[in-house]
């Protein structure tokens, strides 16, 4: 697989982990204030700071859709510098104690996180 598969493949694992953790935060954030819209959910997701830790996930996901949506190339040092933003995203070697902590919550208690977590650290570490 070369880097650029490598990266398509893990920005897709990527969102799919960041999905499964989205719906997790929701489905508490439903059960404490009630159901949301869409549009306020959306709202509530850009602006609360409980949801700060999972702007990561995101940012990081549309920094790699840019990337493959440029007309003139892709440098291989874009595509290694993304795939090691996506590695240290990944093994949580982000000092923010806040985010660890609560990325290490969402694995925790939802299977299909961790069950992404897992694809995408063996995508990106081998095995």
């Amino acid at each position: 697989m070369t880097n650029r598969e490598l990266l398509r493949s893990g920005r897709d694992a990527l969102l799919k982990l960041h999905k499964s953790l989205l719906d997790h935060e929701r489905a508490i954030y439903e059960g404490i204030n009630g159901p949301q819209t869409p549009g306020r959910f959306l709202q509530i997701l850009l602006e609360d700071a409980d949801f700060a830790w999972l702007r990561k996930f995101s940012t990081l996901i549309v920094e790699i859709d840019e990337l493959f949506a440029q007309k003139d190339g892709i440098s291989d040092e874009a595509i290694e510098a993304n795939i090691a933003a996506l590695r240290s995203l990944i093994a949580m070697e982000d000092e923010d104690e806040a985010f660890r902590a609560k990325y290490m919550s969402g694995l925790q208690k939802d299977l299909d996180a961790a069950a992404h977590q897992g694809d995408l650290r063996a995508l990106l570490f081998g095995g």
